[in-house]
């Protein structure tokens, strides 16, 4: 398996990046603690809609505590208080990808990036 991580090249001033996501996974908490690095990066989550379609729903980046315990925090239905992502959590099947970086300014700038083109005018 490919290591997840984000990875930059750049060029006359400009950045391009590439993004090797790790394979979504169903959201357990067993699954996120064993096979998720506690480590910064970027990680995205899903619900599987009425046609069995994925739709994305959140996307974040995690600096300081990193992603293992940043997903357990947002997919676990007994710390969360809003009850829409509560209810997707609890009757959808949802499922996280995610990947590493060490840059927290190559972050911010993919998620941005993410950002106005998964969820326009939204930030």
């Amino acid at each position: 398996m490919t290591t997840p991580v984000l990875t930059k090249q750049t060029d006359a001033g400009n950045a391009y990046y590439t993004v090797r996501w790790s394979p979504l996974e169903k959201v357990d908490k067993y699954t996120i603690i064993k096979r998720v690095p506690a480590m910064a990066g970027i990680y995205e989550l899903y619900f599987e809609d009425n046609y069995k379609k994925l739709v994305r729903f959140y996307v974040s980046k995690v600096w300081l505590g990193g992603l293992r315990s940043e997903l357990r925090k947002v997919t676990d239905t007994e710390l969360i208080e809003d009850e829409r992502w509560k209810d997707l959590l609890e009757n959808r099947t949802c499922y996280f990808r995610y990947v590493l970086s060490e840059s927290f300014t190559d972050m911010s700038d993919i998620l941005f990036y993410f950002s106005e083109k998964y969820f326009p005018g939204q930030h």
